[in-house]
């Protein structure tokens, strides 16, 4: 690198990585983006998926106009998509990597394997043992290090997350078709639990979904044309319409200003496990239905394992099955991501394992911001979507450009 001492290191190249570069490149700030452009997206998310967001709200965050998900299919000749059309994730994984070849194209696809601090800045180490010093390091690193297995499924999880073992989680699966055939419970009520439940379904694995609470939530489909009473009552935001949704869309900068509790508390009521209303009519009365169960217990015979699951009642049955399914979302854990150096880790103040950060992304270590899900309990629940790519971008890279120039 030219100037060490002004470089500034992005670690991930998903939607808020490549949004956080392009914003920085912009403001002539020197910029290295390390990752596998759109990885969550072709390595952790099914084959034959598409994205809960609307159209309109799945565009990654670019400091110039022409760079959003219309753009890209008027550029290459695609149909426009309307509100009602949901968006296919190989689409979006196309839209992604056109996004950083015109606006990051210095990319490189190493991965990094150890940040710690030095002084006055950072070294940032690659897989193949190349270093690089810098001014400031962005963790980028995307939803899955943060994937969780509650404490109910631990027994089976000590023999390993893997597609071919008992027990996986949802996003160690790029293609759910090698559990064709399978009987496979899916655990789980929200977006991920759903689609996987579905596209198990259609690939030919008998289905049971076993979900904690008494009753499935869908969403609405968006309305093409709102009145105007409507749209008093119910504002449209990136996050949908509602006055909530709006609110912590438009004053995400607001939302770390509320005591913790709140905080917390709007991240998981807002947005929280539902299906998207396009799924609803694709999920079909042969997908086995436990509501209102949670496993208490498990035998894992050969390859078989039966669950114990227990209602709200006390009263208990058992569902034997080939795999488990943890489509059991994801918590916050600063500790998992294990590139940043255990040093460093241990100097974070946090909220919960979440890192707490500053009103420019950047944590209680100076030079060392947060970007996308590990935002989102400083930040409120915008930062758990796309649509947070905007807010982010701008705000991080207002602050490092001051802070390197």
């Amino acid at each position: 690198m030219s100037n060490p001492s002004r470089t500034v290191v992005v670690v991930g190249a998903g939607p808020y990585g490549l949004s956080v570069a392009a914003h920085l490149r912009h403001r002539g700030v020197e910029t290295a983006v390390f990752g596998k452009p759109m990885s969550t997206w072709t390595d952790h998310m099914p084959v034959g998926m598409f994205l809960k967001s609307t159209p309109g709200a799945s565009s990654l965050s670019a400091p110039v106009s022409g760079y959003g998900l219309g753009d890209f299919l008027a550029h290459h000749g695609l149909p426009a998509l309307g509100e009602n059309t949901p968006v296919p994730i190989d689409l979006f994984v196309r839209y992604g990597r056109w996004f950083q070849e015109e606006l990051v194209p210095e990319l490189r696809s190493e991965q990094v394997k150890m940040a710690a601090a030095t002084d006055g800045g950072y070294r940032v180490t690659l897989d193949a043992g190349d270093e690089v010093d810098a001014a400031a390091v962005v963790v980028a690193s995307g939803v899955v290090p943060f994937a969780h297995v509650p404490e109910e499924l631990a027994p089976l999880a000590r023999y390993g997350l893997s597609p071919s073992g008992p027990i996986s989680h949802a996003s160690d699966h790029g293609d759910l078709a090698r559990l064709a055939g399978k009987r496979v419970a899916v655990i789980g009520g929200g977006q991920s639990a759903l689609e996987s439940a579905v596209l198990l379904r259609e690939g030919g694995a008998k289905v049971h979904l076993v979900v904690r609470k008494a009753h499935l939530l869908w969403g609405s489909p968006p309305a093409e044309t709102t009145p105007l009473l409507r749209r008093l009552a119910q504002p449209e935001s990136p996050l949908g319409p509602g006055w909530s949704h709006r609110s912590v869309s438009s004053g995400a900068g607001a939302v770390r200003l509320l005591p913790e509790k709140a905080r917390l508390g709007l991240v998981r009521r807002i947005l929280g496990p539902s299906g998207a209303w396009w799924l609803h009519d694709r999920f079909t009365d042969d997908i086995d239905v436990h509501l209102g169960q949670q496993v208490d217990g498990m035998v894992l015979t050969g390859d078989e394992v039966a669950l114990s699951l227990r209602n709200v009642d006390g009263g208990r049955s058992w569902l034997s099955v080939d795999h488990v399914l943890a489509a059991t979302g994801y918590r916050i854990e600063v500790d998992t991501l294990d590139f940043l150096d255990a040093d460093l880790r241990s100097r974070l103040r946090r909220t919960g394992g979440a890192p707490r950060l500053r009103k420019s992304f950047e944590s209680s270590v100076a030079g060392l911001y947060f970007v996308g899900l590990a935002a989102a309990p400083t930040f409120g629940p915008l930062l758990r979507f796309v649509a947070g790519t905007g807010f982010a971008g701008r705000r991080a890279s207002t602050a490092i450009a001051l802070r390197t120039n």
